[in-house]
């Protein structure tokens, strides 16, 4: 059954923005509330898009290229564990799924205007349509079929909870694999989106007493490049240099 529809809020709702700061003071792990009962006042410039149902927002410290977190309005879904929740309530699991998919390829299509004019895969369709283009202003459906196909980014999107949120409000990751990000800092940053710490969406519903729910002493596991597999260890520095090797190969594909 679909949740019933909230009044929208307006900025005239909005408290003053010394209220709003009071509030997130008082616990920082609660800092993503604002987006839920107020985005229409877009705060820090993070929304994207918002209806009765969800908003969705940039990650205000992205751990790749695009990282996006989507969001449920409900207020009886704010505060409940996203791993119990999705494997509980098939009702929520089924609209967040549906949901994401369509941020998915929101979140792909922003991959393509970035990274497209280097992209090879990109190139080759792009020079089809420009030579298509170039003898007539109107193709047909056939026509533009028939063109190769472009790279398809939706491939390197990764939706996702973690298991343990560092934020109270429930919210899921819409990520580029890259990890290209000046906010990616060190080791726990890395292995939280890149390892069993998080669970992604097609996972979903977990089995009671599933293991996923208890990820053991995750910090200290060994970090694995997403795109080589080569293990680095607890060799932070050494990852964050050879990601960047890689970041630059990748966008060339």
């Amino acid at each position: 059954m679909s949740p019933k529809p909230k009044p929208t809020p307006t900025p005239d709702d909005a408290p003053p923005p010394s209220t709003l700061q009071k509030l997130k003071n008082l616990d920082p792990r609660n800092g993503l509330g604002i987006y839920l009962t107020h985005p229409s006042t877009n705060p820090e410039s993070r929304v994207i898009s918002f209806d009765n149902d969800f908003v969705l927002i940039r990650d205000k410290f992205p751990k790749a290229s695009v990282h996006l977190l989507l969001m449920p309005r409900r207020e009886e879904f704010y505060f409940q564990h996203p791993l119990k929740l999705l494997s509980t309530d098939a009702a929520f699991l089924a609209d967040v799924t549906r949901r994401v998919e369509e941020v998915k390829r929101l979140a792909a299509r922003e991959l393509a205007r970035l990274f497209g004019g280097v992209s090879a895969q990109d190139k080759v369709y792009h020079n089809a349509l420009d030579k298509l283009m170039s003898k007539t202003d109107t193709p047909t459906k056939e026509q533009l079929s028939a063109l190769p196909q472009g790279r398809d980014w939706s491939r390197d999107i990764i939706a996702g909870v973690h298991t343990h949120p560092s934020m109270n409000h429930m919210h899921i990751h819409v990520f580029s694999r890259d990890m290209h990000s000046e906010c990616m800092k060190h080791k726990k940053h890395y292995l939280s989106f890149n390892s069993s710490f998080l669970v992604r969406m097609e996972e979903f519903p977990l089995e009671e007493g599933s293991e996923r729910f208890k990820p053991g002493d995750w910090p200290k596991w060994d970090m694995k490049c997403w795109r080589c597999g080569e293990n680095y260890g607890n060799r932070f520095k050494r990852l964050k240099e050879h990601l960047e090797e890689e970041f630059g190969e990748w966008v060339k594909e």
